[in-house]
């Protein structure tokens, strides 16, 4: 005899504690009423596989995706000792480019355009460390 039904994955309490906070957010913002919170909050706890919690936030929003701070931060470098060479590689050459200006007597401050694409790859560099590093999401509701 075949079983021709998909396999149900078992909500964790995690997963729970994920629909209710969504639910509670959706009920504090006026997308439902009392009555369905305290409803959706019933077959939330009482929900023994994902598919079920699912269905219990289609109706409602997304949350949207948290966006990346700034990637320059000590901790990301205290993480990635490529982005401290990179950082020690591009202070060594502004400042051989800013004593090279100051000796030769320029005029024009000619060393702010290449400390500008220095800074630049830095920045970029770091942002890429940071989209590597985002975990992602488990089970999709």
């Amino acid at each position: 005899m075949e079983d021709n039904r998909t396999a149900r994955i078992r909500a964790a309490d995690a997963d729970r504690e994920h629909v209710a906070t969504a639910v509670q957010t959706a009920g504090s913002e006026g997308r439902l009423t009392l009555e369905e919170v305290e409803e959706r909050l019933t077959h939330v706890y009482a929900a023994r596989f994902t598919d079920e919690l699912t269905a219990l936030t289609t109706d409602l929003p997304r949350p949207a995706p948290d966006r990346p701070g700034f990637p320059l931060t000590r901790a990301a470098l205290r993480r990635h000792p490529a982005l401290r060479l990179h950082l020690a590689v591009v202070v060594a050459i502004a400042v051989l480019a800013i004593v090279r200006w100051a000796v030769l007597g320029a005029g024009f401050f000619w060393p702010a355009f290449p400390i500008f694409w220095l800074a630049v790859s830095l920045f970029v560099h770091a942002r890429v460390r940071s989209f590597r590093e985002r975990p992602g999401a488990a089970v999709p509701y």
